[in-house]
């Protein structure tokens, strides 16, 4: 379970944890999540958001946001992802959820194996959300945030089942973009997308 060792070693001064939601799928932005999370009282149960239930992961978001110094969330949209790739595009995210914290942070721990070019002190992690408690209050933060926008897409693009595979390639996405085209909330620079585009 991820405990606040990393946190520590990073003392005096306040330390974040980013970590993003979204990479992978076809459609939708690409969601970052800061969080300063207070050491003395920090929500029990905080892990990795994949091993959590999503009425887990409900639960321990609002316990995170309102217990926790300051937490922020950035965004990057799909035209941004196609523009400069899905990696910079990441990099982008978490440096507006980083700006968006309310307190300034003296070192940033980032989920996985590099960070991005910015003016903050910062170690990359990897696995970060199984290993550091900050870490996976944002990577809590972040899937919720995003699986939220997914799902109010949904309502507008109902083909899609993006209420449950928000916008990754499962099988009813691939038929279903096969047979209506891609949306404006589709990643044309990824594979799939952009064959039927050229099609």
């Amino acid at each position: 379970m991820p405990d606040f060792a990393h946190e520590r070693l990073h003392h005096p001064g306040l330390v974040a944890g980013v970590d993003e939601a979204g990479r992978g799928p076809l459609a939708g932005p690409v969601v970052a999540a800061a969080v300063i999370l207070r050491q003395e009282d920090c929500p029990d149960g905080l892990n990795d958001s994949k091993q959590l239930t999503a009425a887990r992961r409900a639960v321990l978001e609002g316990e995170i946001k309102a217990r926790a110094l300051c937490w922020g969330i950035g965004v990057a949209s799909v035209e941004e992802i196609d523009e400069i790739n899905i990696l910079w595009a990441t990099m982008l995210a978490m440096t507006r959820a980083v700006e968006a914290l309310s307190k300034d942070c003296a070192h940033v721990l980032v989920d996985g194996n590099r960070c991005p070019k910015w003016r903050w002190a910062s170690t990359a992690v990897v696995e970060g959300d199984a290993k550091c408690l900050s870490i996976a209050a944002a990577s809590i933060l972040a899937k919720e945030a995003r699986d939220r926008m997914m799902i109010e897409a949904a309502a507008v693009h109902p083909h899609y089942g993006w209420e449950s595979n928000k916008g990754y390639g499962s099988p009813m996405h691939l038929a279903a973009l096969r047979e209506h085209g891609p949306t404006p909330l589709h990643r044309r620079s990824f594979a799939p997308v952009a064959q039927l585009v050229l099609l």
